[in-house]
């Protein structure tokens, strides 16, 4: 891959890990919400109150990633609410999702404030995910530069294209994990790890090692999710079928042609049972998901409609007009200085961001 980029980091994603990565013991293990209230004043903060364990985490990483990576382009998406457009398409989106910790949710605001004043592009909405601002840029400009997506969300993989020439920067939980998987997979590479110059706990995915990892090609993931579901999510999919999502993906390649193939088949009886019997020999389904996958009611969503809705779901938009152009996400904007004095501020040591390790 060419050495000039344009990095779009998914904020939420990154904020909430550095917020969790670094919390009090007491609230690790509290067993109720007002348990680890009565542990807040614990977390890392300001002699304001201002908490700041999150935004000490996401700004090490964001000085280490301008040093090391130095992307020629950059922006930041972020979520702002629950109730994008998804909620008016199933209203259960994401309805198992405990609220956001205050403290959180305070450095979520104040995140996004400084990343706007040391001159970065931060895109967010009431209407739309972060996902969504994600894929609309890497759209936007993938013809015209290397475009490579920072997150821990898997959704971001549909995103990926070899021939696009679009990554993902997927952090993992430990650098032990992301060296595993370098090592699983040097073969695809045609140069070293040190040469990759990914930033720490990150494995990069291309087309192949999303394949080889999650079973499906990029543009596949939102039909997996459209037939597995996705609980992180409260995504519905098709219940009883999970296990053979993958054998039927890889074999008619979208949700809309799995249906095409069963609506043809259903024309006669005996064509259905070869198309049954395809799929227990030929595909090795040993428990025909057949029943699962047509079965109709009008008190829960399941069958087809579930299955289309659930990737409708899973799909991210790549659309949103996005007035700004290429150059008004020039690193060049980026004021270091200005994040000293936002440390400064915050009463965080610059050495904890600025420290040798870098």
């Amino acid at each position: 891959m060419s050495e000039r980029k344009f990095v779009v980091v998914d904020g939420s994603s990154m904020l909430s890990t550095c917020y969790y990565a670094v919390l009090p013991r007491e609230i690790m293990f509290a067993k109720t919400e007002e348990e680890k209230q009565r542990h807040y004043d614990k977390i890392l903060h300001a002699k304001d109150g201002t908490y700041t364990n999150a935004i000490l985490g996401m700004l090490k990483m964001i000085v280490s990633l301008m040093k090391k990576q130095q992307p020629d382009h950059i922006a930041f998406v972020f979520d702002k609410t629950r109730d994008t457009f998804r909620r008016e398409m199933y209203s259960d989106y994401k309805g198992t999702r405990g609220a956001t910790p205050e403290p959180l949710k305070n450095q979520f605001v104040l995140m996004e404030q400084i990343l706007e004043d040391v001159g970065f592009q931060v895109l967010f909405s009431q209407r739309y995910e972060a996902d969504d601002y994600a894929g609309s840029l890497v759209m936007k400009f993938r013809e015209e530069i290397p475009m490579i997506v920072l997150t821990k969300d898997h959704d971001y993989l549909q995103l990926v294209s070899d021939e696009h020439n679009v990554r993902a920067w997927m952090v993992q939980s430990r650098q032990e994990k992301a060296d595993e998987l370098y090592k699983k997979y040097f073969s695809l590479y045609r140069v070293k790890k040190e040469q990759l110059n990914l930033p720490e706990k990150v494995f990069e995915y291309t087309s192949d090692t999303v394949f080889y990892e999650e079973g499906v090609w990029p543009e596949q993931i939102a039909d997996l999710k459209g037939i597995q579901g996705d609980s992180s999510d409260n995504i519905p999919g098709v219940k009883g079928v999970s296990s053979a999502a993958l054998l039927l993906l890889r074999e008619y390649g979208t949700v809309e042609e799995i249906y095409r193939a069963i609506l043809e088949a259903e024309a006669d009886k005996k064509t259905l049972k070869e198309m049954q019997d395809f799929w227990k020999n030929e595909l090795g389904i040993s428990r025909s998901p057949y029943k699962a996958l047509t079965k109709t009611s009008e008190e829960e969503l399941c069958g087809e409609k579930a299955a289309l809705m659930s990737k409708a779901l899973a799909t991210m938009k790549m659309d949103i007009p996005i007035e700004l152009e290429l150059s008004d996400f020039s690193s060049k904007a980026y004021e270091e200085d200005k994040v000293r004095q936002w440390l400064s501020k915050l009463d965080i040591k610059e050495a904890s961001i600025f420290g040798t390790g870098l």
